[in-house]
């Protein structure tokens, strides 16, 4: 009789969720950093302190890795998220959100990864906690309507990384 109810019970959850597919204009959903939200706004700057916002990626899917230098896995996935902004550039865009390290560190790490994708410098980690990220690293993929479609923490790997921007890309 358990089995049977929870079986019904899982049914029941699976069938009844709805998927976010279009955002309308104007529309009242809120921002959190969990799928099927929009995307929580900020300012943070480049390296070279030119100021980017969330909203400035709208129109486009963006895919935010909040990083350190100082982390390995952060290191080892580095090189996939270079190799998707050049194969998705124009298409989609790739950030990366560091961890309260200075210009400076994060300029010199970016120069030894031959990196060419925007680094944001996330120094009073505020943004960080805004996107409740609890470890490093983290991967928040936003589709083009600026909504949260999923939060991956841990390391990525380049066929996981292409294959969930080849789902925000074809959603829109």
């Amino acid at each position: 009789m358990i089995v049977a109810v929870v079986l019904v019970g899982i049914g029941w959850i699976a069938i009844s969720q709805e998927p976010v597919t279009a955002i309308e204009p104007g529309s009242d959903l809120t921002e959190a950093p969990i799928p099927g939200y929009l995307a929580p706004n900020f300012v943070l700057y480049t390296t070279l302190g030119e100021e980017v916002t969330m909203d400035d990626y709208l129109g486009r899917p963006v895919v935010l890795n909040f990083w350190a230098t100082w982390c390995p896995p952060c290191r080892a996935e580095v090189p996939h998220f270079q190799e998707a902004s050049v194969k998705y550039n124009g298409k989609a865009t790739i950030v990366g959100i560091d961890q309260g390290e200075p210009s400076s560190v994060v300029t010199d790490f970016a120069n030894s990864f031959a990196l060419s994708y925007p680094l944001l410098l996330d120094q009073d980690n505020s943004v960080n906690r805004q996107y409740g990220v609890t470890a490093l690293p983290t991967t928040v993929f936003v589709d083009a309507q600026g909504v949260v479609r999923e939060v991956y923490t841990g390391i990525i790997n380049g066929a996981v990384l292409q294959d969930r921007i080849e789902n925000l890309l074809n959603e829109g």
